[in-house]
Parts: structure tokens; sequence; C-alpha cells
């Protein structure tokens, strides 16, 4: 997988990596050349007693220094500014994927996970690629010439680069080996501390209500002791990379020496080749330590490409028609066709056999126990999911034909979780309608009742609305989720449970400002009170995911027990509330 990823988003940027291994090649290829114009000013200019010969070759060593120098800046911006750019495209698929993405997709993989799979994930293929540009492609280049050159100044002393290199790559190896699964389990456990974190902040009012931060506090240290214990134990690892390495430098060194120092004495060898020789197997092994620890790299950045991918080829169940139809010529009709969802792996449907038909102007009211199935058949209808099975129609045209913009622009759905964006009021309330003017929202806000609370606020519709809708009351919430659809003047509005934060005053009063409003459109509003859906036109009574009751609500009263349960049970709770 990470080859692939590789290949595909670093492909517009081949023309800088190209000039990344040309930059490489010529910035090693000065490296290399500078030990033997060294060894030729000892061997040419100290021994001989040759000023002019050290001044002019020493000049020239100066020259070639500087063409190394500003090889190896450009080769690294160069690779650099590739490296960011890939990372940039990558996030950006991974996002787009996940826009994409239905309920299903997302629940399957988690929000913490697909928010370390765009950041920490990306980072270290990005990592990589940066470390490639400046050491994996300068390595290859610095080990062979290395050899070569080493073979130039004396070719007795290269049994010393047999023993000493492959050593070298199977001490490195067994150690990368031996951290390959480190890895692996790292991501995990940054995934895992993600989870809690996440969960800890998101519930912070409910930890605090049951006075459970000391159990989240070992929760959390849990989690974090985990993470650490997995992040040592690569670290040990990677910490007897360099002692070993110089371990094998340094007798390397000594036995290049030891075993030099009879060739000098038998004049086979000048000492400034054996000066050069010595540099070179240093080149040599630090070439081949460079390529060791890019090899620590590559499986880490495997485990993180893996999952990159993962996201990458998970399609949504929720797929774009082939040929999506643009126009409707019906207004605000809605239709469910014998309609039937489950979950994946789900022993029963969680709904079965829905139908029903809602018309412009009339207002259809779902009501039904917990778990009944109401908001799932909300999402089958902004087609969140898609049907297992039956077909959901909105202005004669079934929803998977439809093209999604189109869809969506005749949805205002509210749902029941309210969330708002961090910004201002305004901002929030033109994701309905950008073009909104500050009339319109004004009005809008009026009609969700949210008008007075707004004015109230620093700053009025500028007010700082914080992530989530943190600063605002749950009923503030819902009465500005409320206004952001009524802004969209959409021609199906759908109302998840969204009055279940108000009290029965203001409930009452914001239905009543909305019945002007919605005069035109197809209402569809899950309740738990049946104060809120009693005056709908139609009420559809759940139940274990089948509809056991349709009708007004005095007909529900007459012929459904399960409907007439919950007005008996809400009544009888009434007096004690």
């Amino acid at each position: 997988m990470l080859i692939r990823l590789l290949r595909r988003y670093l492909r517009p940027y081949w023309s800088g990596l190209l000039a990344v291994v040309a930059l490489q090649l010529l910035g090693t290829i000065a490296s290399l050349y500078l030990p033997s114009l060294n060894a030729d000013i000892i061997d040419k200019g100290v021994a001989k007693g040759d000023t002019g010969y050290i001044l002019s070759t020493g000049a020239w060593m100066l020259a070639v220094t500087v063409v190394q120098i500003v090889c190896s800046i450009a080769a690294v911006y160069f690779g650099a500014r590739a490296a960011m750019r890939f990372g940039k495209d990558v996030r950006s698929a991974i996002f787009h994927t996940v826009g994409g993405f239905s309920a299903r997709e997302v629940a399957q993989f988690g929000a913490p996970s697909l928010i370390t799979r765009n950041t920490n994930d990306v980072q270290q293929v990005q990592m990589l690629v940066v470390l490639s540009c400046t050491m994996l492609v300068a390595a290859p280049i610095m080990c062979v010439g290395g050899i070569i050159m080493a073979l130039r100044q004396d070719a007795g002393l290269s049994w010393l680069m047999l023993v000493s290199i492959p050593v070298l790559i199977a001490s490195i190896g067994l150690i990368v080996s031996r951290m390959v699964p480190q890895f692996r389990a790292m991501q995990a456990r940054i995934d895992d501390i993600n989870r809690v974190l996440r969960e800890q902040l998101s519930g912070i009012r409910v930890v605090r209500a049951f006075v459970r931060e000391q159990d989240e506090a070992r929760r959390f240290a849990e989690a974090n002791a985990a993470l650490t214990r997995t992040a040592l134990s690569a670290g040990r690892l990677m910490a007897l990379i360099f002692p070993t390495v110089m371990l094998i430098l340094n007798a390397s060194s000594v036995a290049v020496l030891w075993f030099g120092a009879g060739r000098v004495e038998s004049g086979l060898m000048q000492i400034g080749a054996l000066t050069a020789f010595l540099t070179y197997l240093t080149l040599i092994l630090m070439s081949v330590m460079m390529a060791t620890f890019m090899a620590i790299m590559i499986p880490r950045a495997s485990v993180c490409a893996e999952r990159i991918g993962e996201v990458l080829r998970t399609e949504s169940t929720v797929v774009p028609p082939r040929r999506p139809v643009r126009q409707v010529h019906t207004r605000a009709e809605l239709e469910l066709r014998h309609v039937e969802f489950r979950y994946p792996g789900a022993t029963a449907p969680v709904l079965k056999d829905i139908s029903f038909r809602a018309t412009a102007g009339q207002t259809t009211a779902i009501i039904g126990s917990t778990g009944a199935g109401k908001t799932t058949l909300v999402s089958l209808v902004a087609r969140l999911f898609d049907a297992t099975a039956g077909t959901v129609w909105i202005d004669g045209v079934e929803v998977r034909e439809l093209d999604p913009a189109l869809l969506w622009s005749r949805i205002g759905l509210v749902p029941q979780r309210p969330y708002l964006f961090t910004g201002t009021v305004a901002s929030n309330l033109r994701y309905g309608n950008p073009q909104a003017s500050d009339d319109e929202l004004w009005e809008a806000l009026q009609i969700a009742q949210a008008r007075d609370f707004v004015e109230a606020m620093p700053g009025g519709l500028e007010a700082a609305i914080t992530q989530g809708g943190t600063n605002v009351s749950g009923g503030q919430r819902q009465r500005l989720s409320i206004a952001r659809a009524l802004v969209r003047k959409p021609e199906i509005y759908l109302f998840d449970d969204s009055f279940s934060a108000l009290d029965l005053a203001t409930d009452g009063r914001l239905r009543a400002a909305l019945r002007p409003q919605t005069a035109n459109a197809t209402v569809v509003i899950v309740g738990q009170r049946v104060s809120t859906i009693a005056d709908a036109d139609q009420i559809i009574v759940l139940d274990g995911g089948r509809i056991v009751g349709l009708g007004s609500h005095d007909d529900l009263l007459e012929g459904c027990p399960t409907y007439r349960e919950i007005v008996q049970s809400q009544t009888a709770a009434e007096p004690a509330a």
C-alpha cells in the first residue's frame, strides 16, 4: 500500500523528485571527491613540502565543498516541497473521502481513528518522503561510490568492507525487525488515547455531574500508560542503533589503521591513501546507517499507509447515481414504499415494511418508544443511509436517482443532537443559505423563538459561538438549529426530536410560528411528547421498527393501543411533574 500511495500522490511532482536525485547525485560525487583531494595534499604536498600544490588543491577542495553545500540545500528544498505537497494532497483525499461517507462508514472507523489517520498517519508517511529525498537517495550513491573510490585507493584492504558492512546490516536489521511490531501497536495506542480524550471532552458535563473525574482520570492514565510503554519499548530499541553503529564504525577504523599501517610500512600504500580509505569506509558505513535508519521509518510508514489506504479504499454505501436526476416537476412530496433497514451484521432489521406518504402543506409526526427506529427513518429520507429494501421517493423520484445536491437542497434537517460550528450566530445560520440577508436571519430567529436571547448576546448576530455550541444552552442550540433550517427555506422539513429541550410554552409558541412558514412545505416531526405532535395531520406510531398506527390524534386514541398507552403514560406523569 505504501508504494501505491507514494506512486499515486507523488506523480504530479516527478520533476521536483528528478531534480532531487540529480542534485543528490552531484552533491554526493562532490563529497566522494574530497577525500581523494585530501590524500593528494598529504602525499604530493605535505610529504614533498610543495606549498603551492597545497594551496591550489585546497582552493579546489573549497570550490568542491561549495558545490556540495549548494546541491545539498537545493535537494532539501525540492524534497521538502514535494513532501509537503504530497501530505497536503493525501490529507485532502482523506477529507473528501470521509466527507462522502454515510453514517455507517463513519461509525465503522470511529471519529478518533479518522482524525489520527488524517493527521498522525499522514505525517509519518510525509516524514518518510522528506527523509527519502534527503537520505535514502544519497545513501546508495554514497555507498556504491565510496566502495569504488576506496578500491581505487587500495584494493588490499577491501576485505575489511566485506566484513564490516554485513555486520552492520545484520545488527541494524535485527533491531529493526523487533521494532516493527512496536510501531504497529503504537498507532493503535494513539487511536485509543484519542478516543478516550474525545469522549471525556465531549462528555465533561456528564463526568462532573456523576463525580467520575477520578475514574475518567484513571481510564486516561491507563490509555496513556499503554502508549508510553509501547513508545518506550520502541525508543529503547531505537536507542541501540546509534551505539551499535558507532561500535562497528570505530572497530572498523581501528582495523583499517592496524592493517593499513603494515601496508604503509611495506611501501604498498601511501599515508594519504590510507587516510582517504579510512574516510571512504566511514562514508560507506554512514550511508549504510542512513539506509537502515530509513528501514526504521519504512515499517511505521507502511503501517500508516495501510491505515490511510483503508479509508481511501472504503466506498460509501450511499453512492451517487451514474445518471442523476437534476430536475423534478412536483413539489414537496415524500413517499416511502415497503422500506426496510438493517445495520451491517445485525440479526434483525431496525425498520420493517415502512410505507406512508406526506405531501405539501401536510405535517407528519412520528412517535414511538426509544429504539423504535424514528431517527433511522428520518436519516433514510435525507439519504444519510440507504434503505436495505424498499424505496424512498421525493417529488416522484427515487432518492437513489436524485442528484445529491438537488436532494439536500430540498431538505432542511434539524438533527436530534443539534450541532453548531465555531464562528458566529450569523455564520451558523448562513450554513442554511450563504446569501441570506441579516433581515432574513432575524426573521428565522423570530420564528424559532431565538431572537430574544440572540439580541441579549454581545454582538447579536456576530456573537461568538464555540465549537459544538457549548457556550449556549441545549434549548438555545435547538432553536438556533431550527433557525438554520428556516433560513434555507426548503421544501421538506425534518425535525428529529428537535423540541425536546424546550419548555411547553416555548414549544407551543414555536410550533404556532412555524405553521405559516411551512404552509407550503412537507413537515416531518419526530417527537417524544404527545403535546408536540397532537395537532399533526397524520401521526405514525412505530413499535419495534414497524408502523402499528397511522392517522390523526383522535383516530389513534380510538384504534391504536400503543399510541393510547403513550398518551396515558404522559398524562399520568403530568401531575408528578
